[in-house]
């Protein structure tokens, strides 16, 4: 089997060779982020996870996308500034004080006019939304527990040859652990159930803590 195995002085290259490396907004929003929150700053996506994320949306020709855990700004800065002039991306979240610190970066990188906030629980905020498939591209990074119930709810409103993307599929490598927490176990439910759910075509790539992609298949 082909794989290398990652080390802190690998990641560190990662870290290097990608176009965004050294981007002044992002290392502040990620300096502000561990100043104020603490250790909670680990559900920041990092800068290597940003770049695909910004490549995905791009190649695909997103214009309508939607975000699933928005905390402090890092995948949503990624998303937006993405998207074409005519795009749009909507963030749901629970906390006021997190997504504060959201707008404000908006505002800075000029991509706030593009971004829609929604507060609240993200299953009912999804359960809400119109029944039709108005979405390009979909990042998901909030309660693990829903992670299934995100994607029933995401999935009729994808369209076809959509992407669906799913953080934290690895689990720290807990996904394998015998005795998993309900978060993980969530996690590994849903990354076994889409590798053979005819409706989408799904990849693991170990990038970070895991990130599953899901390609929307044209179906009825």
């Amino acid at each position: 089997m082909k794989y290398v195995h990652m080390t802190d002085a690998l990641f560190d290259y990662l870290r290097t060779c990608h176009s965004h490396s050294g981007d002044q907004l992002l290392e502040e929003l990620r300096a502000e982020t561990a100043q104020r929150f603490g250790g909670d700053a680990m559900m920041q996506i990092n800068e290597v996870q940003g770049s695909l994320l910004s490549i995905l949306v791009a190649a695909t020709g997103t214009r309508r996308a939607i975000e699933v855990g928005t905390f402090t700004g890092a995948s949503s800065l990624a998303i937006a500034r993405a998207l074409p002039d005519d795009g749009g991306l909507l963030c749901l979240d629970l906390s006021e004080e997190w997504t504060a610190v959201a707008r404000r970066y908006w505002e800075r990188a000029g991509v706030a006019e593009h971004v829609q906030l929604q507060l609240g629980d993200a299953v009912a905020s999804l359960r809400a939304l119109p029944r039709e498939r108005a979405f390009d591209f979909a990042f998901v990074d909030a309660e693990k527990t829903d992670y299934g119930h995100y994607f029933d709810e995401l999935l009729p409103r994808m369209r076809p040859n959509g992407l669906l993307v799913f953080d934290n599929a690895l689990r720290g490598g807990a996904v394998l652990d015998p005795a998993k927490d309900p978060g993980t176990t969530a996690i590994d439910e849903l990354n076994r159930r889409l590798a053979t759910d005819e409706r989408v075509e799904t990849v693991l790539v170990p990038v970070s803590d895991g990130l599953l992609i899901a390609r929307v298949r044209a179906f009825q």
